[in-house]
């Protein structure tokens, strides 16, 4: 958002300050100027002239000696030029010498500007320079009268025909200005306006504002014998007025809105279109203008645009629209992109004679959305995305036809279509002042904080205690608002510093935190580095995966605006980054690497997806070189021991999972419920990855370990009887699984079986084909006696009883 001060002070007459004192005290209390240019920063000396006498130079054929006038009393310079359009009695600006200048003609603006001395051209004295649009730091946007080739003729205006000579040039161009840039948040949408700026600048400086005087316009007839207005979508277009004017004059608007436009980087067209784009930048309200006579049937629709059909707007682009997108409409056929860009097909041309001007209020998302899909960014678009308010709308229209008139540029037929069915009405917040005191650590009289509320044009009633809050205030809701006004105007410097009044508390982190970081320590404490990866991938990571067309790892949401075909979808597993990481480091040479990552995986429930998807956490975990499967169970053994998992988790290793070796997964199962899986990667996917080495992946889900997690801790005192102990050798086939045996021993074990561990397995010539031998330590133990050799012989002739269920004998 730009403005310049001459704009400004149009509204705050009294309003006196340099561009520093403006910027800082605007910035102060809360309207952020991001920086300023001053246009007559490197102009000095600069004054009108008139050319008296102009003679061949006796030395160049592309250059005039020219007899300059440079005050009433007569004084004459001389002055050599090359400019081609220099003629006898124009009046020009001339830079006397010592003066400067902004730029050259030639280089364009030069930060320092360019000092003019007298001196020689080709053996002629000059004793200053007659300016160029350019040199004086302006462009063609703000000056369209001036010549691109030559010096700037003052006398060719209308405007500066009569201006004296030998007075300031430069406060004649009126280029003793500033134009300020602000940071605007979005809602704040009354500051996208001149007004809105004006109005805080007021009462930032403590002076008066004066807005302009919006003055009811129109002739005796009825608007409505012109125009009809159907709106078929009232949600997304809740406000649209029209209004006609007839008996149009187009021509150049006059000099002072033409150089508020460029000042703010819109370049002048005609009277109409000025005033438009005049009335948006003054009151943050878009406004288009049709030809009346391209509108069939005298009708404005708007409505839903039709799923492909097709529309070509202003700047000659066929557009393809769908069914989301709001349209005005005629009779017949659209006619404008609402809140966007009108159509080719009712644009204003030089032929014009009756004219509709729209001002309407728009859904903000549905403006920002639309603009999206077709690729289009416009000034309207911008303010209109931020949610405008309903009843500027009136005001907008009524100040552009007030203009109309003054600047005699039509005839405005009486009265506005307005299709307005649920009226905005003000805001009414309570107040207390030592409420608000106390908010901000202030002692300021009640007095004063009515002061600062009627000074932005809130309604104060003080006997009631309510603050009335106009509808373009859209940020003011609650009392803690109105205390950000009162410390905004008295002054965020006046605050004093003070401690917090309420007692301290002890921070901390949530279970979910606690869980990651306890993961965290547990898995660098076996040597892993974490990694950080997107969450969005390529869906050409199923296929290096080697899933099946039908597995739900597939069913991911495709992201509508991607960076492209490598992140367009959702992560719906952290295997692919981690894999990922693992190749990149492979490939690299890089050894015994060992990486983890927490990521967050997004599972939708359906697609399209009716709702937001279930977004869990995953500890992901990678390495090859040094280890093998059983090092990775022990680390995830170890992280579910350390989350809280006491109970002793059962392994499946029919996981069936494509990524992984077939005999060498499995699923980690607590309580009934898979909590982890692992595996060494499958050589074809390893391949794929183009990872040399046997690799071996885990991923743990920690929102099913979290549910599970038992975060107290039970102590148990020291056994006060001693244990038993015996070791037993079996022999099995190679089909039976350490699994079933532990689960064997556990069951015919009962309350008496205080530990079990495998310390040993064997395969080889002393066993029968096609079997193995695995061997326990067995650790029995009462809590209340102490065992004997024959209650020790009881459990395990049952522990033997059992496992000779499953064909598992002692090995003799």
């Amino acid at each position: 958002m730009d403005t310049s001060l001459s704009w400004i002070k149009a509204y705050v007459p009294e309003l006196e300050c340099s561009a520093q004192e403006y910027t800082d005290a605007m910035t102060l209390s809360g309207t952020k100027v991001e920086g300023f240019k001053e246009f007559d920063k490197n102009l000095d000396k600069i004054v009108v002239g008139k050319i008296n006498k102009i003679e061949r130079h006796p030395n160049a054929d592309k250059l005039v000696v020219c007899q300059v006038q440079v005050d009433e009393e007569g004084t004459e310079i001389q002055i050599v030029t090359g400019a081609p359009n220099v003629k006898e009695g124009q009046k020009v600006p001339v830079v006397l010498d010592g003066g400067r200048v902004a730029g050259s003609h030639k280089d364009g603006e030069s930060e320092k500007g360019y000092k003019i001395k007298k001196g020689k051209l080709r053996g002629v004295e000059s004793c200053g320079m007659m300016c160029s649009i350019d040199e004086l730091g302006s462009n063609s946007n703000m000056y369209p009268d001036a010549d691109p080739d030559g010096i700037y003729i003052l006398s060719d205006n209308p405007e500066y025909a009569d201006a004296i000579t030998g007075s300031d040039a430069v406060e004649l161009l009126g280029l003793h200005d500033v134009v300020f840039e602000y940071e605007i948040t979005s809602n704040r949408v009354d500051c996208f306006g001149v007004l809105g700026i004006a109005r805080e600048a007021a009462a930032t400086f403590g002076k008066k504002f004066v807005p302009p005087v919006v003055k009811q316009t129109g002739n005796s007839e009825d608007v409505s014998d012109y125009i009809t207005v159907d709106v078929k979508s009232p949600e997304l277009c809740p406000r649209y007025t029209a209004r006609v004017v007839k008996n149009i004059k187009l021509a150049p608007s006059p000099e002072w809105m033409q150089r508020r436009l460029a000042s703010v980087g819109i370049r002048p067209i005609n009277n109409i279109v000025d005033i438009t784009n005049y009335v948006m930048e003054e009151y943050a309200q878009p406004m288009h203008a049709y030809d009346l006579d391209t509108i069939e049937d005298r009708k404005i629709i708007v409505r839903k645009a039709e799923a492909g059909e097709k529309f070509t707007t202003l700047d000659g682009q066929e557009r393809e629209l769908d069914d989301t997108m709001l349209m005005i409409c005629d009779g017949k056929k659209p006619i404008g992109i609402a809140g966007i860009m009108g159509g080719e097909n009712s644009m204003i041309t030089d032929n014009v004679t009756t004219m509709l001007f729209e001002a309407a209020t728009f859904d903000g998302t549905n403006i920002r959305l639309s603009g999206k899909k077709l690729g289009m960014r416009t000034d309207a678009q911008v303010k209109f995305e931020k949610g405008l308010d309903p009843n500027n709308a009136e005001e907008a229209m009524n100040r552009a036809c007030q203009l109309v008139e003054e600047l005699g540029a039509g005839e405005v037929v009486g009265g506005m279509a307005d299709f307005y069915p649920v009226k905005k009405e003000p805001v009414e917040i309570p107040y207390d002042a030592a409420k608000i005191n106390a908010l901000l650590g202030t002692d300021i009289p009640e007095a004063d904080m009515v002061k600062y509320f009627e000074a932005i044009d809130l309604t104060v009633d003080q006997d009631k205690k309510i603050v009335t809050v106009p509808t373009w205030r859209q940020d003011l809701e609650r009392m803690a608002d109105l205390a950000e006004e009162v410390a905004r105007f008295y002054g965020y410097d006046k605050i004093p510093l003070t401690l917090p009044k309420s007692s301290a508390t002890t921070g901390g982190l949530s279970e979910k935190l606690k869980n990651e970081k306890t993961a965290r320590t547990v898995v660098e404490g076996y040597g892993f580095c974490e990694g950080m990866t997107f969450s969005f991938e390529s869906p050409k990571v199923y296929e290096k995966l080697c899933l099946d067309k039908d597995d739900q790892l597939r069913k991911s949401i495709r992201i509508s605006n991607p960076l492209g075909e490598d992140y367009s979808v959702m992560r719906t597993s952290a295997l692919g980054g981690i894999l990922a990481s693992l190749s990149t480091n492979y490939n690299r040479r890089n050894k015994n690497v060992r990486l983890y990552e927490l990521a967050n995986v997004y599972i939708p429930e359906e697609l399209p997806l009716p709702d937001l998807p279930d977004e869990r956490m995953q500890l992901a975990l990678g390495m090859y070189g040094d280890g093998d499967f059983f090092t990775m169970k022990g680390v995830v053994e170890d992280v579910l021991r350390k989350l809280g998992l006491n109970e002793r988790a059962e392994y499946k290793a029919e996981a069936g999972r494509n990524y992984l070796h077939p005999g060498r997964q499995a699923d980690v199962i607590y309580k009934g419920t898979v909590v982890a899986f692992l595996g060494e990667v499958h050589p074809v996917v390893q391949k794929n990855f183009e990872i040399g080495e046997r690799t071996y992946i885990a991923v743990v889900d920690m929102e099913a370990v979290s549910k599970m997690s038992v975060s107290y801790i039970k102590y148990q005192g020291v056994p006060k009887f001693p244990a038993i102990t015996r070791d037993i050798s079996l022999s099995m086939k190679k089909e039976v699984t350490a699994g079933e045996i532990e689960e064997a021993i556990r069951k015919a074990g009962g309350r008496l079986l205080e530990s079990y561990e495998l310390f040993d397995i064997y395969e080889g010539s002393q066993l029968l084909k096609g079997y193995k031998s695995l061997a326990y330590k067995i650790v029995l133990r009462a809590q209340d006696r102490t065992l004997t050799d024959g209650d020790a012989g009881q459990i395990m002739d049952k522990i033997i009883s059992s496992l000779a269920e499953k064909e598992v004998v002692l090995r003799q």
